[in-house]
């Protein structure tokens, strides 16, 4: 009987995992990866395995899970085989990729989404300007950065930016020279239309998802093997992709409506492109 279950369950997933994207596009898309236990046969031990999901909004502001793949780690050939797989189901229209700063991702996006851009998720990259701060420091630091992020348009905010890097130049050099260095790649959301700016400019809507992941395979622990980790983490993804369409739209329709009214020349500050290397 568990056995049945389980290869009914299995046709159930590779048909969602194997869908076509190719009905509409996806401006926005949200990468990340988290990492499971299982049991390597060849090896005879328990190793980390990833599994690298990706999430998208479509034109008409709807949520869905896009795709999902397992590996040993997220490497750039890992990232770049699993982005092409979505490529040749159909996805396209992506104008911003959003993400942390993984290199193998940033590389593997570039051959595979170009002409999008890349935001770097501002949450990682506020942990990463804290993990280069005093800890007696770190709460004003996180609050100056914070400020720049409640301005309403795109030249504020990179006048913003500048400033509180220059803040920070005398006491915390390194923090200035990362912001200086990620500027346009933390800025990239401002590009877009300021209703989407809280949505698409941090990666926590794939986070918090991942969390779900991670609390039903922790019951399970470790996995007896890769097919085991895409069965129980497709069914979760399933159905939450079902769950977000029954609600009402995530960014709305005539938000969604202004993103194609932007022209293509608009570009954030820094002009964070993925086909440019």
């Amino acid at each position: 009987q568990v056995s049945r279950i389980c290869a009914r369950l299995d046709v159930e997933v590779d048909a969602f995992r194997n869908r076509s994207l190719a009905r509409i596009e996806f401006p926005y898309v949200y990468l990340d990866a988290t990492y499971v236990k299982a049991r390597d046969t060849d090896l005879h031990q328990v190793v980390s395995r990833a599994v690298v999901i990706a999430t998208g909004i479509t034109a008409g502001g709807d949520r869905e899970v896009l795709g999902l793949a397992v590996g040993d780690s997220e490497e750039e050939s890992f990232w770049t085989e699993f982005l092409r797989s979505l490529r040749r189901r159909g996805l396209g229209g992506v104008r911003l990729v959003i993400s942390d700063a993984h290199e193998g991702l940033k590389a593997a996006a570039r051959k595979t989404l170009q002409g999008a851009s890349w935001q770097r998720c501002r949450v990682h990259f506020a942990r990463n300007v804290l993990a280069r701060v005093p800890k007696g420091h770190q709460d004003v630091v996180a609050a100056a950065l914070r400020t720049v992020f409640v301005h309403p348009n795109p030249v504020e905010i990179a006048a913003a930016w500048d400033r509180t890097a220059d803040m920070f130049a005398r006491q915390f050099p390194k923090v200035k020279e990362l912001m200086d260095t990620a500027k346009g790649d933390v800025l990239a959301f401002s590009a877009f239309p300021p209703d989407h700016w809280r949505k698409i400019w941090s990666n926590n809507p794939l986070e918090r998802l991942n969390k779900e992941i991670k609390r039903r395979t922790n019951v399970v622990q470790i996995f007896p093997n890769n097919p085991a980790i895409i069965r129980l983490v497709g069914a979760v993804l399933a159905e939450q992709h079902d769950d977000w369409a029954t609600h009402r739209h995530y960014l709305s329709e005539a938000s969604m409506a202004k993103l194609y009214t932007t022209r293509e020349t608009d570009t954030a500050p820094g002009d964070s492109i993925l086909a440019i290397t």
